[in-house]
């Protein structure tokens, strides 16, 4: 977990998004999208994680998990939103908003990057790095 790691954050509401990046900016790479639109165009094999707001005007939230699903891009996602989860969701964790602090958010970023790892590790036995592109 480094400044190699690339965080994408996808919310509309830009000050909350910036906050998300300014907090998590120390520590790792941070790309920020204020719509669906944004996102789908910065998604791509060097994203780790992405912080998904559901409730996106034009492209929502779960059409962006949709894409990175249909693409087979090897990021973790979490859902932060102040909508109820859904049945069926295929994202890898539901934070409900308002998130309290810069704590919470890290360590749901630090808890997806060792799910990350530990799925690395039993698909390709190499330590918990991601396969060859």
């Amino acid at each position: 977990m480094s400044a190699d790691t690339t965080i994408l954050v996808v919310d509309d509401n830009r000050p909350l998004a910036e906050g998300f990046a300014k907090m998590l900016s120390a520590e790792y790479e941070v790309l920020t999208a204020y719509n669906g639109e944004e996102a789908i165009s910065l998604l791509d094999e060097t994203i780790d994680v992405v912080l998904l707001d559901r409730r996106l005007p034009g492209i929502s939230g779960d059409d962006v998990l949709e894409d990175i699903r249909r693409r087979g891009l090897d990021c973790r996602v979490a859902f932060v939103s102040a909508a109820d989860p859904s049945p069926n969701l295929d994202c890898d964790m539901y934070v409900t908003k308002p998130i309290w602090g810069s704590d919470t958010l890290h360590e749901t970023v630090d808890s997806l990057l060792e799910s990350e790892e530990s799925s690395a590790t039993s698909r390709n036995g190499n330590g918990g790095s991601r396969p060859p592109a």
